[in-house]
């Protein structure tokens, strides 16, 4: 296991969780699935016998689906990044994650759990580092009215077009 890994609360849904996520990214796996026991049942609130955590990879990056109740909801203050080689990509994404589209701006994507992801070009720190302060400022004014990427608008405005 790596030495930091995101815990991810759901209220009862960690299981379904993870098996959705696998289903979407390349080399990915559930690895441990563990119940509630007589003891944690009793902390929790929860049964005896149903999910209690889930540990699952996805395309080598840990992750634990705990089932605690709906004492807390995700929000929009923690995303996941992920850096796609292309449009191809990032529309695969799009298209297998984003269950709100009126909260998608600018490759932000909220997953039909809540969990909110970004949708990053290979390469967009990169160029957005660029010393052109003038090129910078077009490819941001292209991004800030996307809802969805758009790496040829991108790259257009890149280019002054």
């Amino acid at each position: 296991m790596q030495k930091i890994t995101p815990c991810l609360w759901f209220d009862h849904q960690a299981e379904e969780a993870a098996k959705f996520y696998v289903s979407i990214f390349k080399n990915s796996k559930i690895n441990h699935i563990e119940r509630y026991g007589k003891s944690g049942a009793e902390a929790s609130g929860m049964s005896v016998g149903k999910v209690m955590t889930v540990t699952f990879s996805l395309d080598g990056n840990d992750f634990m689906g705990l089932n605690g109740g709906p004492i807390f909801k995700f929000s929009e203050a923690i995303s996941f990044m992920i850096e796609c080689e292309g449009q191809k990509e990032i529309d695969h994404y799009y298209n297998k994650l984003s269950a709100h589209p009126e909260s998608e701006q600018c490759g932000w994507i909220k997953d039909k759990f809540g969990l909110s992801w970004q949708l990053i070009p290979k390469g967009f720190s990169k160029l957005m580092e660029n010393t052109d302060e003038k090129k910078k400022e077009r490819i941001m004014a292209a991004l800030m009215k996307m809802k969805r990427i758009d790496m040829n608008k991108l790259e257009d405005a890149g280019n002054g077009k």
